[in-house]
């Protein structure tokens, strides 16, 4: 059964709780006005960031934990393009890339990025869920080491 995830508030519920709710799109806690779907449970951990991206990798939501993880508010990152915004960067592969052509999940990639006025690059792990509806894009777990 479907989990969905808001990447507000980062609560979690399934397809049949939405279905009591009578609201099938938007978050039953804090009431934002979507929740990412995922075909399995996932947990935010307290310091991941959940960061949500259009087909184009262009950010959409920088919500649960996103500013106390990385330094910028979301208005600082709304439109840019995700890797670019947070200075991402992966060892060999792209899995951004990976995961948007070929729907997968790219789950404890190692990267490193910028947060905010960070001198220098920040270790971390990067989980990247695909979305599996027809405007694609995806959801990025980022989590400092």
């Amino acid at each position: 059964m479907p989990v969905f995830v808001c990447p507000r508030c980062a609560f979690r519920e399934t397809a049949s709780d939405r279905r009591v709710r009578h609201q099938p799109r938007g978050c039953g806690r804090c009431g934002f006005g979507f929740a990412f779907e995922m075909l399995d449970d996932f947990y935010a951990g307290p310091r991941c960031a959940l960061i949500v991206t259009d087909a184009e990798r262009r950010v959409l939501v920088a919500g649960h934990g996103a500013f106390a993880a990385t330094g910028y508010q979301e208005p600082d990152l709304i439109g840019r393009e995700v890797a670019e915004g947070l200075g991402l960067e992966f060892a060999g592969e792209d899995p951004i890339a990976v995961s948007l052509e070929w729907g997968v999940r790219k789950l404890g990639v190692p990267c490193t990025f910028r947060p905010k006025g960070a001198a220098a690059p920040v270790a971390a792990t990067c989980d990247i869920f695909p979305a599996y509806d027809d405007d694609g894009g995806l959801m990025l777990a980022l989590t400092p080491a």
